[in-house]
């Protein structure tokens, strides 16, 4: 009991071999599936957090059940992770809420999206017919952290209207600032996809202010990537189910 087993030098070239062999078994069946042009094999997949949690699992869950001999892996990370996994080649695309330019990715749109600025039900606020500039400025802010992409068009919408504001917590997981908002904590701006159900049962309550929150959910590929079968089939069923 306790006791573990370790490769040696010889075990751990054998290792390597052996995923080699692995991958290029993949390659071989990726190959012969796409001769026949069907869909097969591995997808890496990455999204960043809104489109992770609130639209990739039921968007993989039909593509599975359409392309059983594929297999679709999903990364959830910030904006920022994702843009880097893509870039290193880790991801073979990904789905982000912002973008910092980058000259070996390409960014084409996806779909839109809106923030909202919610609040708990007993909040005072909520019986404001609309916030400005002033009283944004006095609102105690649960926002995401640095990186994200929903963070950074509010930033952006705060600044257009030099607006500064005070954050009062600073959480990693849209799920767990819904929670401190609805406790009482203090505003929030997030997606409406991700708030619409506490909307619809009262437990977050919408604020109308002065600010531009539009925004456009983008699809990140490299530019030098192989588009295999299952690669343009996964992009035709995400179009397809905008």
């Amino acid at each position: 009991q306790g006791k573990r087993l370790h490769l040696n030098d010889r075990g751990r070239q054998l290792l390597s071999m052996v995923g080699t062999l692995q991958r290029q078994h993949q390659e071989i069946e990726m190959f012969l599936a796409e001769s026949l042009r069907k869909p097969y094999g591995i997808l890496h997949v990455g999204a960043s957090t809104t489109i992770g949690n609130y639209l990739m699992p039921g968007l993989i869950t039909l593509f599975s059940q359409r392309y059983p001999e594929a297999k679709v892996l999903l990364q959830v990370g910030n904006a920022s992770q994702i843009e880097a996994g893509v870039i290193c080649g880790d991801l073979d695309l990904g789905l982000s809420e912002g973008f910092q330019m980058n000259l070996t990715l390409t960014a084409n749109k996806w779909r839109d999206d809106e923030l909202v600025i919610v609040t708990g039900p007993h909040h005072p606020w909520t019986q404001a017919q609309r916030l400005g500039p002033e009283q944004l400025q006095q609102v105690a802010w649960i926002v995401r952290e640095q990186g994200s992409g929903t963070r950074d068009v509010f930033e952006e919408a705060l600044k257009e209207q030099q607006i500064n504001y005070t954050v009062a917590m600073e959480l990693g997981h849209t799920e767990a600032i819904k929670k401190a908002v609805e406790a009482g904590a203090g505003c929030a701006c997030l997606s409406r996809i991700a708030v619409q159900r506490e909307l619809d049962h009262g437990w977050l309550v919408e604020i109308s202010t002065c600010l531009n929150l539009k925004r456009e959910l983008i699809l990140l590929t490299k530019e030098e990537h192989y588009r295999s079968i299952l690669f343009q089939t996964f992009c035709e069923c995400l179009f397809s189910n905008e």
